[in-house]
């Protein structure tokens, strides 16, 4: 009879951390919408080739430039750093281009907004208040932690996979003029660039959906499940100063282990918070999405091991700093929150103003997603094509990744998904339907 009882109740916990996490969802909805939809847009109507021209080298300016084009730039993790990549492997700075993934990941506005959502304005402010602490200590450091031996190295190591792509668009691939050689005016008048930035939209949720799904159900459990024992055993408690300091250091070091990327560690930041971890050690978990596990191998196959090895580590003094500094800053000001008891998602479905708002981004999504659907038809999707692994959308011109199989060429967002395709191709053809990745009519 325990036994039963036993099971009953691990059914119960699951229900609930599931309910849990939908009703957070529901909270965050419109967000989302409103957050990957700006998203598609800017990041249709920014020029690449401006980005690459404007950053070769960490000077001031140039950091203030690569900041901006990363908050113009999608939010996802994995696309981030195959973004900093490919403008490495073409001529910015090292330094630059790692400051460019900081900010494409962690000043973007979807993650203020679900930001403002489950933990409230404070956090959502913190974001562009240590962001830019973070980047200027990065900015400060990287040229002395990054040797130019080894970045030399690294742009080395990346050069062959550059050499095969453009061999590749040397073998008869014919590139067709697109939206990107049109002018900002002309494309924000242009159906065919909006069926361009609506299949960005679609395409950077269909990528991170399993993160975001990670985060949600994850957070959920953790709001149900965990006891406030555990969270109160893991982080120092009426220590003052100290219990700010370990939990700014011990926040990132989660992030490590947690593998959820991108705005999916929001929701488990929301828990972490409930579960009494400071506000600063909050901080430096949300900005340390760069350094979750499934990264660290990627910048290892990029840029290799040693090179590694001083980027996770300058990253995660760059992330507790800005943390403590944050805390420090909102401490002075009297703007920390007090309110620790933060309902992850509400506890039931209500007719009020989230619920008129996800209705209305409801009819948005249905747009966007009819649009990326029909690009052809707008004239849209020239030039572009979809990761079969993925499903992210990419440029042909400059794809970080290619792969060949018979006459077809497939575009990737990054190494990883090219990698995942090689070792088994006929599984995501099938997926893709037999669609081919090239250049999309």
């Amino acid at each position: 009879m325990s036994i039963v009882l036993a099971h009953v109740d691990v059914i119960t916990d699951i229900g609930r951390g599931v309910r849990e996490g939908l009703f957070m969802f529901w909270e965050t909805l419109w967000a989302l919408v409103l957050g990957f939809t700006l998203s598609g847009a800017v990041q249709t109507f920014v020029s690449k080739e401006t980005m690459q021209a404007k950053l070769g080298t960490h000077r001031p300016a140039a950091i203030a430039r690569a900041s901006g084009y990363g908050m113009a730039s999608s939010s996802c993790s994995y696309a981030a750093s195959a973004m900093a990549k490919s403008l490495f492997a073409k001529g910015a700075d090292f330094t630059t281009s790692l400051v460019f993934m900081i900010a494409s990941t962690n000043l973007v506005v979807e993650l203020g907004l679900v930001m403002l959502i489950l933990l409230g304005w404070q956090f959502m402010v913190a974001e562009f208040v240590g962001g830019p602490i973070m980047i200027a200590i990065i900015a400060l450091a990287g040229g002395l932690i990054f040797s130019r031996v080894l970045t030399t190295r690294a742009r080395d190591r990346l050069e062959q996979s550059t050499n095969d792509h453009a061999h590749h668009m040397a073998m008869g691939e014919h590139e067709n003029v697109s939206t990107n050689d049109a002018s900002t005016r002309s494309k924000l008048r242009s159906r065919a660039a909006w069926s361009d930035a609506s299949s960005y939209a679609v395409a950077d949720v269909t990528m991170i959906r399993t993160e975001l799904m990670i985060g949600y159900l994850v957070a959920g459990f953790l709001a149900v499940v965990v006891p406030g024992h555990f969270w109160n055993d893991l982080f120092l408690h009426g220590h003052g100063f100290w219990t700010i300091v370990e939990n700014a250091l011990v926040g990132p070091l989660i992030a490590v282990i947690s593998w959820v990327c991108s705005i999916g560690n929001v929701p488990l930041a929301a828990a972490l918070w409930s579960g009494g971890i400071s506000f600063g050690g909050v901080i430096s978990f949300i900005f340390a999405d760069l350094i979750a596990m499934p990264l660290i191998l990627i910048y290892r196959k990029f840029y290799g091991t040693r090179l590694t090895l001083r980027i996770v580590g300058l990253f995660y003094a760059a992330m507790a700093i800005a943390g403590l500094f944050t805390q420090g800053i909102f401490s002075v000001l009297r703007a920390v929150p007090t309110r620790r008891t933060i309902t992850v998602g509400v506890d039931h479905f209500a007719w009020n103003y989230t619920t008129y708002l996800d209705i209305a981004s409801l009819g948005v999504a249905g747009v966007v997603w009819w649009l990326a659907h029909t690009k052809a038809r707008h004239g849209g999707g020239e030039g572009y094509a979809i990761d079969p692994v993925c499903a992210m959308q990419v440029r042909t011109a400059d794809a970080p990744a290619t792969a060949r199989v018979g006459n077809t060429t497939y575009y990737f967002c990054s190494d990883r998904c090219r990698e995942r395709f090689s070792a088994e191709p006929a599984r995501f053809l099938d997926d893709m339907g037999g669609a081919r990745s090239d250049p999309m009519m």
